[in-house]
């Protein structure tokens, strides 16, 4: 459990702005559950969801870079929580698992060719005995674009994307697990990315996109 508790390359828990974000959101929790979910939340819809963010750069990925931008990607977002949560004292570690995203925006899905999101990222957490899946990538009014409904988490229960979102269209479905680590390995799904969707890395037009707005505009 102590690698699920540690600073890493990428969970640098012990920086400065990760430990006063963390401090200041995990608020007056007395609990480790009570914290956890705070701190969810907190990662969840104060960093916004921007999946052109991908960058190949590993220093970009590092859970205090992602909370200087203020915006991320799944595993971007799953990287920050890990390091708030382990700043608290609360064992965390990373998923992976390429999912279907079956409410992609049109420019978005052009740019990677496919539906298929390889290596999505999410967020475990070991709470009251027992090891617990978080996922704090879409922010609340990217969801309230997507007409989805926004994935809660109480600390006891698996925190999944919803596999349908408001008007009864599938969502998300999970197709392929890759397991848990104690640290982001980057260079594995980095070059999974690459091998799926070439054409997203070789455009730098994605770096000017808003994808919130490329979402409420095709949800009108």
């Amino acid at each position: 459990m102590s690698a699920c508790l540690s600073a890493t390359y990428f969970i640098d828990k012990d920086h400065p702005d990760i430990d006063a974000f963390s401090k200041q959101h995990a608020k007056k929790g007395t609990t480790d559950l009570e914290r956890a979910v705070s701190l969810y939340y907190a990662v969840r819809d104060k960093i916004r969801y921007n999946p052109y963010s991908i960058e190949p750069e590993k220093a970009g990925m590092k859970a205090s870079a992602v909370l200087a931008k203020g915006q991320g990607y799944c595993v971007a977002k799953a990287v920050l929580l890990a390091a708030c949560l382990r700043n608290q004292g609360i064992p965390a570690r990373l998923g992976f698992a390429d999912v279907k995203n079956h409410l992609n925006t049109a420019r978005l899905k052009a740019l990677m060719e496919t539906d298929l999101f390889v290596w999505h990222g999410f967020t475990e957490v070991f709470l009251e005995g027992k090891w617990v899946k978080a996922t704090p990538a879409f922010n609340l009014g990217l969801c309230e674009s997507f007409n989805v409904k926004p994935l809660e988490f109480d600390g006891t229960c698996d925190s999944v994307f919803h596999p349908l979102d408001n008007l009864g269209n599938r969502h998300m479905e999970y197709v392929n697990e890759h397991g848990s680590f104690d640290d982001l390995p980057w260079d594995q799904a980095l070059a999974a990315m690459k091998q799926a969707y070439p054409r997203y890395f070789e455009t730098h037009a994605r770096k000017t996109s808003d994808f919130n707005a490329e979402a409420a505009q095709e949800t009108v």
